[in-house]
């Protein structure tokens, strides 16, 4: 069973919810990564989404398109990322990883050498925003191939045959992007989420994790009531960068980002009834 399998059947037996933050690897300094994830493991984070820099996020809002370009600044590429993985295993060997990128990295390193590399550094799953489920085939089998997921996108306008396609391909859970458009825009409808949430539950057995328009405790306390986990991404991107650029130090980055996701552990951890 996968480290992201785990994860969700420990959290279903305790009857809560996954909190999974997202950071862009190397941002926003290049050399806190490793310990940004581990404080954010010790305020509550299940599972780790770890941004790969690309030149053109295309699926990114502008926050976390400049996070991207501060993090290409500074040298950081996949084979970094892939390193900085391995790196947080020397300290946490339990807490699933997940790259979040796009597909031009991993085809030039090569679908196979990709998939041994992260494998071997303790990469759990990877998203690759661009690559189509009628395209996946050869990727999905470099990472079966080593017992890695690929996780899946599933948008308000996914019409259910596509649904079906994509939970046969897709592994560890789907995530749900609750609005329309890039990330960090617009604002979560509670009873589409659910409504969407519920459609999918019909095409796969997966956990269901929601992202997009999570930007603190209240909103991610209402995406918990529907679905298995919530992914916080822009605000706490936006945050780090806030610190950074106020002149805070590596400590008081780590604290900032400590502080929001404790806030929504706690958030979540209260409608669950695990506070």
């Amino acid at each position: 069973m996968s480290r992201i399998a785990q994860t969700f059947t420990a959290l279903r037996e305790q009857g809560r919810k996954a909190v999974i933050p997202y950071i862009v690897a190397g941002d926003p300094l290049a050399d806190i990564t490793v310990d940004l994830m581990l404080s954010l493991v010790a305020a509550g984070a299940d599972i780790i989404e770890l941004g790969v820099p690309f030149s053109d996020p295309m699926s990114e809002g502008p926050v976390i398109q400049r996070g991207h370009e501060r993090a290409l600044e500074k040298g950081v590429r996949l084979r970094t990322v892939i390193e900085t993985v391995a790196a947080f295993r020397k300290h946490n060997a339990t807490t699933p990883v997940l790259l979040m990128g796009y597909a031009n990295p991993v085809e030039h390193m090569g679908y196979e050498a990709f998939a041994d590399r992260a494998h071997e550094a303790g990469v759990d799953a990877l998203l690759t925003v661009d690559v189509p489920p009628e395209e996946v085939a050869g990727l999905n089998s470099a990472l079966r191939r080593v017992g890695m997921d690929n996780i899946f996108l599933i948008a308000p306008t996914t019409p259910a045959a596509r649904m079906d396609l994509i939970a046969s391909e897709a592994s560890g859970f789907i995530y749900y992007v609750s609005l329309k458009g890039v990330t960090g825009a617009g604002h979560l409808d509670q009873a589409s989420v659910a409504e969407q949430v519920s459609e999918i539950r019909t095409h796969s057995d997966l956990p269901v994790c929601v992202g997009f328009g999570i930007k603190d405790g209240p909103s991610a306390a209402a995406v918990a009531r529907v679905a298995d986990g919530v992914v916080i991404g822009s605000a706490l991107v936006q945050r780090l960068a806030d610190v950074a650029q106020e002149g805070g130090d590596a400590m008081a980055i780590r604290d900032a980002a400590a502080a929001l996701v404790g806030e929504i552990r706690q958030h979540v951890d209260g409608v669950t009834g695990s506070a």
